[in-house]
């Protein structure tokens, strides 16, 4: 299949396959690597377009980036790679946040979404389905990766340290030498509002309710980022599909066989 790299704004961004541009974001604290095995299910197939976020490579010096900062960048990347036409999002975690700050800006641009494991968070259905436990586990591990941000700004050692042990705890597979504090800056964007805070923010189910979702979850988690309500709605919409898998936040890695499934099965159905 063909493969390229290029160089967009400072960042690397791997090409591979043809057919249909897909885009693909991760989240915390993975990098570009976490799709190796999507892109090779799928590359047969579509064109598959990646890049590790800014600040994520913990071989270069840190990046910080805020919302819109990210949206341009991501459009740039969007715009070299697939000028005439929208792409495909395929997005997972913080990707998903990212990837609807840019469909927020460029709706004409995204034809389709594949959305894995974060979905309406924020909304007030969520939120109302949350129990007090589930709030507190989720703040009890964003906000601290918020504040770790800030430390390793003057304390990068600790920092990192620190930062490892909470992914470790979160059941994270990205090896621990690949994890460091300045992947935090997200958590320091939402939740202490650093870096412009939540401008440009938008909540999937505000952004995504007029192009056709694949929504992909994992059940065996201690809380969601997603309602029931979502899910309904989703699996109203003509075009749109919910898939629930016995895994935890890392369905990709923990099944991949029966997400690249899912995820090819979707794409081939729904015209972009």
């Amino acid at each position: 299949m063909p493969a390229d790299t290029l160089e967009i704004h400072g960042l690397t961004v791997h090409v591979e396959g043809s057919g249909p541009t897909l885009l693909l974001l991760h989240g915390w604290p993975d990098s570009a690597a976490l799709w190796d095995a999507t892109v090779a299910a799928l590359r047969d197939g579509y064109r598959c377009v990646r890049f590790t976020l800014p600040g994520f490579d913990v071989d270069l010096p840190p990046r910080s980036m805020s919302v819109h900062q990210l949206t341009d960048l991501i459009a740039a990347v969007v715009d070299q790679v697939s000028p005439d036409q929208p792409v495909t999002l395929l997005l997972h975690d913080w990707g998903c946040l990212f990837g609807a700050a840019y469909a927020r800006r460029y709706p004409e641009r995204v034809a389709r979404a594949v959305v894995t494991d974060v979905g309406d968070a924020g909304s007030p259905a969520h939120l109302h389905g949350l129990t007090l436990r589930q709030k507190a586990l989720i703040g009890g591990y964003q906000l601290p990766l918020a504040l770790l941000w800030l430390l390793g700004r003057r304390a990068p050692r600790p920092a990192t340290a620190l930062t490892r042990r909470i992914a470790g705890w979160l059941g994270c597979p990205t090896p621990a030498g690949r994890i460091g504090w300045q992947q935090n800056y997200p958590y320091a964007v939402q939740v202490l509002g650093s870096l412009g805070g939540r401008r440009g923010m938008a909540r999937l189910d505000t952004v995504f309710d007029s192009v056709p979702v694949l929504f992909c979850y994992g059940r065996r988690k201690p809380f969601s980022f997603h309602s029931a309500h979502w899910l309904d709605v989703l699996e109203a919409r003509r075009g749109c599909g919910v898939r629930g898998f016995d895994t935890g936040h890392w369905i990709m890695v923990d099944q991949p066989d029966a997400y690249h499934d899912a995820v090819r099965t979707w794409l081939d159905g729904v015209p972009a």
